[in-house]
């Protein structure tokens, strides 16, 4: 059985959780977003190479004012001077995946020193997709290209799939091999199309703020269940004998 190697996760269901609880939206945002630094280091401890975590979509800038300018300011929580020793200390790279010219220049300022302070870490590497859409992530690549074959860098015979691949955000990580959504949608949303042409997926109704060790381990055992088999057969014992794998946990059911 192949290990996860690239673990995608789309962080959906912080509105709902916090309306739940009749709080204002920015307060589900703001627990959801305390609990990605202990993920990365649960999926550190499962050798997962890298994660790619969803946190907010050039769709999202059609909510209200007010959720979208507390929204600007999270990395700024999450990636503070402390917070960036401690992804020092535990090895974490962080890469922002997505668009950098519309975000306030606090927010970029942000996002690209915590890349900076991180690039050489190396015992994981997590893609923070920060504004962004994969649509607006292909037309950025295809400009990209359009540009090389005007400079004549690149001819059309050469062109392929990977000369694609080498122009999206996400061209120093390898395809996604498994994606989870909690907080019940069932949909990709815009994300990540091509990495994700050959993933494994995992829906949860549990609203991201929710979502613990219990359910995180769920999820893991379930990509290890499956048998990816990419488009080929088993001609011999097919389906059978299969040595399936899954993770032994220490029994919780505390939140990250």
């Amino acid at each position: 059985m192949k290990q996860l190697n690239h673990l995608a996760i789309i962080l959906d269901g912080n509105g709902r959780w916090a309306a739940n609880q009749q709080k204002d939206r920015s307060f589900g945002h703001k627990q959801g977003m305390d609990k990605i630094f202990d993920v990365i280091l649960r999926a550190k401890k499962l050798n997962i190479s890298y994660v790619t975590l969803f946190c907010f979509s050039t769709e999202n800038w059609s909510r209200p004012k007010k959720e979208v300018t507390f929204l600007m300011k999270i990395p700024e929580k999450i990636f503070n001077k402390k917070q960036i020793n401690k992804y020092i200390e535990e090895g974490i790279c962080i890469r922002w995946v997505g668009r950098r010219s519309v975000v306030p220049n606090h927010t970029k300022k942000t996002l690209e020193n915590i890349e900076n302070e991180t690039k050489d870490q190396t015992k994981i590497i997590v893609n923070i997709a920060f504004d962004y859409g994969s649509d607006q992530e292909l037309e950025h690549a295809v400009r990209q290209i359009g540009k090389d074959l005007f400079t004549k860098k690149l001819t059309l015979d050469e062109m392929n799939i990977e000369t694609i691949y080498n122009k999206l955000y996400t061209n120093l990580s390898p395809k996604i091999d498994f994606l989870i959504r909690t907080g019940g949608e069932q949909r990709l949303s815009n994300f990540m199309l091509l990495q994700l042409s050959y993933a494994e997926m995992y829906f949860t109704k549990v609203y991201w703020p929710d979502f613990n060790e219990k359910d995180f381990e769920d999820a893991i055992n379930s990509f290890y269940l499956r048998d990816r088999k990419f488009g080929k057969i088993e001609v011999q014992n097919e389906r059978k004998n299969v040595r399936r794998k899954t993770i032994k946990w220490t029994k919780s059911n505390k939140s990250f």
